[in-house]
């Protein structure tokens, strides 16, 4: 039995800045995911510059798929294209529910916190990181209300990417190779037992 994974959401989500399709985080957990002794078929539909506002459209696509693992990386472009929070935590929910009426178990990467990127001037980092939280918050809460997991790997990662700018691409805003390797450990053990979850439902 074939194992169908699907990654949903924007540009960290399709993998830009890795250097290869290998580095990025779809085929790094994938490859997680094989080597915990499932066959698993990889389908990538995220678009990089999406919003939660974009979901819709990508679930759309994915209805083909019948998916057993979704994994949703959303929130950095909500924050810099300036979505309402209320809106883009309702967007994120309603995707989220979408996908568990279709039998698939979902993870959510939510808002990454953005004042570790080196655009952002020192004097701002405080309040950008306060509304990236806020806007994390609300997406927790829609998530779990529509039997979604969110992974708690926010805070961590935020310390890792800012004590390295090697784990930023050139652009100095998405992920590098490296960054990404090491979001796939993070996310890894979370991914791993929603697997399990789904599979002992399907038995």
């Amino acid at each position: 039995m074939t194992f169908r994974f699907l990654v949903l959401g924007d540009s960290l989500a399709y993998g830009t800045g890795a250097a290869s399709p290998q580095d990025t985080l779809g085929s790094r957990l994938t490859r997680v995911l094989r080597e915990s002794g499932r066959a698993t078929e990889l389908s990538v539909l995220a678009v990089p510059g999406a919003t939660s506002l974009g979901l819709a459209e990508q679930l759309d696509r994915a209805a083909a798929v019948d998916a057993d693992l979704a994994l949703l990386v959303i929130g950095a472009n909500d924050l810099t294209h300036q979505v309402p929070a209320d809106r883009s935590a309702a967007a994120l929910g309603s995707a989220v529910r979408t996908l568990r009426e279709r039998g698939t178990a979902v993870l959510v990467v939510p808002t990454p916190d953005l004042s570790s990127v080196a655009w952002v001037p020192p004097a701002f980092r405080a309040v950008v990181a306060g509304i990236c939280d806020q806007l994390r918050a609300r997406q927790t809460r829609a998530v779990e209300a529509a039997g979604g997991v969110v992974a708690p790997v926010g805070p961590g990662l935020a310390t890792r990417f800012s004590a390295d700018p090697t784990l930023f691409s050139a652009d100095r805003f998405h992920s590098s190779s490296a960054g990404y390797a090491l979001v796939a450990e993070a996310l890894a053990p979370h991914l791993l037992q929603l697997a399990a979850t789904r599979r002992d439902a399907a038995a």
